[in-house]
This record gives C-alpha cells, sequence and structure tokens, in this order.
C-alpha cells in the first residue's frame, strides 16, 4: 500500500465561515465572509505551496539536484517552508532575513536544520535580498528568488485557485489577501478572473509606517517580478494596530489563531462586506498566531 509523505499534506485546508465578527450584518444583507486556514499546512503557513513548487520546479528543470546549497532571503513563513521541504527533499539551506523576526520564526527554521544569516534590521528585507544574490555571486549556492520565480503564484494558480472555487461551488466574488511577495493573490488571482472574470481582487496592504510581518510595499526597484498590478482590482492600506486586534479579535471570537498579516487581510475583508451585498468574500489566515507569541501583539 501506498502510504502519503509529507509533501502530500500541503494543500487541500480547510474554508470556513465566519461566525461572529460582522456576520449578523452580513448576513442580513446575504454576504458572507470565508476564512481559508493555510496554518493547516505541515509547516504552518500558506507559503508550503510555493515552497514545494519552486523545489520540484527546480528540480525538474536539472537546475538543482539533492545535496546542493539553496539560499533564500526570506522575513520568515517561506524561509520556513523552505527549511521544511529542503529536509524532506535533501538539500541544505541557507536563509537570509532581517534581524528583527519573531524568535519563533527563527527557531522553526533550525529545527527544520536550515542556516540563518541574520541582516541589520535597518537594511529591512531589501539588504537580506541583496545578500543572497552575492553569495550567489560568490558561488555559495542557489538561489530560488520566491520574488521572481514562476512557480510561487504557479503554486496557487495550479492549487490554491481551485480549492477556493471548487469549495465555494463558484460563488466566489471577492478574493482579498496580504500583499508580501505576491504569490498568493497573482496565481489565486489569474486563477479565479478565467473563471469568472467578475471575481475582485483585492490586496491588502500596509500603511504609511505601518509594520506588519507578511504585508510590504516595496520600493519600485525591489518591487517582486511576479507582481503584475494588471492583476489586482484594488488595494486596502491597513494600519498596523487594525491587523493587530483583528488578529486579537479573530482568535477570541473565532477561535481562528492567526498571524498579523492574517489580521490585515481579514480587516480588509471586513471593509469590504460591509460595503456589498450577496457577495461570497474569501480572504486568506496565511499562517498561525502562536509564530508570534514573543512579539507581544496577544495577551501574555
Amino acid at each position: 500500500m501506498n502510504y502519503p509523505t509529507i509533501e502530500d499534506a500541503v494543500g487541500r485546508t480547510p474554508l470556513v465561515q465566519l461566525q461572529r465578527i460582522g456576520a449578523a450584518e452580513h448576513a442580513a444583507r446575504g454576504t458572507v465572509v470565508l476564512a481559508k486556514l493555510e496554518g493547516n499546512n505541515p509547516a504552518g503557513s500558506v507559503k508550503d505551496r510555493a515552497a514545494l513548487w519552486m523545489i520540484r520546479g527546480a528540480q525538474a528543470r536539472g537546475e538543482i539536484k539533492p545535496g546542493d546549497t539553496l539560499i533564500e532571503a526570506t522575513s520568515g513563513n517561506t524561509g520556513i517552508a523552505l527549511a521544511m521541504a529542503a529536509a524532506v527533499m535533501g538539500y541544505r539551506m541557507v536563509l537570509i532575513m532581517p534581524e528583527d523576526l519573531s524568535v519563533e520564526r527563527a527557531q522553526t527554521m533550525k529545527a527544520y536544520g536550515a542556516e540563518l544569516i541574520l541582516t541589520p534590521r535597518s537594511g529591512g528585507m531589501e539588504y537580506a535580498r541583496d545578500l543572497a544574490d552575492k553569495m550567489v555571486a560568490q558561488g555559495k549556492g542557489r538561489v530560488l528568488d520566491q520574488f521572481a520565480n514562476a512557480d510561487n503564484p504557479r503554486s496557487h494558480y495550479e492549487s490554491t485557485g481551485p480549492e477556493l472555487w471548487e469549495q465555494t461551488g463558484g460563488r466566489v466574488t471577492h478574493f482579498v489577501s496580504a500583499m508580501g511577495t505576491t504569490g498568493t493573490i497573482m496565481g489565486v488571482g489569474r486563477f479565479l478572473k478565467e473563471k469568472n472574470p467578475k471575481v475582485r481582487i483585492v490586496g491588502a496592504q500596509p500603511a504609511e509606517g505601518a509594520r506588519i510581518p507578511g504585508i510590504r510595499k516595496w520600493p519600485e526597484a525591489y518591487q517582486p517580478r511576479i507582481y503584475d498590478p494588471a492583476g489586482v482590482d484594488e488595494w486596502v492600506p491597513v494600519l498596523q494596530d487594525d491587523a493587530e486586534e483583528m488578529a486579537r479579535r479573530m482568535a477570541r471570537e473565532e477561535g481562528i489563531f492567526g498571524g498579523i498579516s492574517s489580521g490585515g487581510a481579514a480587516w480588509v475583508a471586513q471593509q469590504v462586506a460591509a460595503r456589498e451585498a450577496g457577495a461570497t468574500i474569501v480572504f486568506v489566515v496565511c499562517d498561525r498566531g502562536d509564530r508570534y507569541l514573543s512579539t507581544g501583539v496577544f495577551p501574555a
């Protein structure tokens, strides 16, 4: 008998209806808000999909082989997902990220056997990405480059998008996602638009001064190459306080313990729901809240 492996457990995550936050008001207008629970993936986030597709894709093209060293600049979830996938598929993983990532995320990456290089907080992800490129130029490994790798959005075009279409019976009218590397919103958006061009794709972006893990507004020179603004219908700025408070409310009122960017996406989904009638709004809970306990966002 063939039993599934850990790779087979990536994807097919639950889609659940919010029962308390805004639910009565939305129901009165025939609108429903649904959460896609990506924290249920084996390494705990939506990035498990992209990590698996990127390693498999590079391997299939003959660009990498087990035993090689992979290098990636990542602020957290992609690093954890890549560390898990690399462990399973036989690669050495070097992860580069700003020093202000949460303790839990750093420890999780190390638990999967990855090597960590921390860069100055002041340099942000831009510095980390530049260092990754420099290490590759020095022959220290291969970069999968989630920001420019077509396998990233492809993972969502081939898995997350079809799952959402099937789980909503084709009723989805709005898709809300936090925007970081933009793989999720690009891949899901493309799939849903092909199924129904009227589906609205809504991106959550940080408001001026907000520093929300997993939500970024990139300077022009560092804009992910996989990102096409034409694939997003609307951008909604999210304040740090709104994202954090919604993350706390989601846990307290809905029993959904997601991270801070998930709180941001949930907050945007509520804004959309407040103005729509007869809508089926899906947002992504991209990871789990226990990854952020040391940040002080959740009550001690």
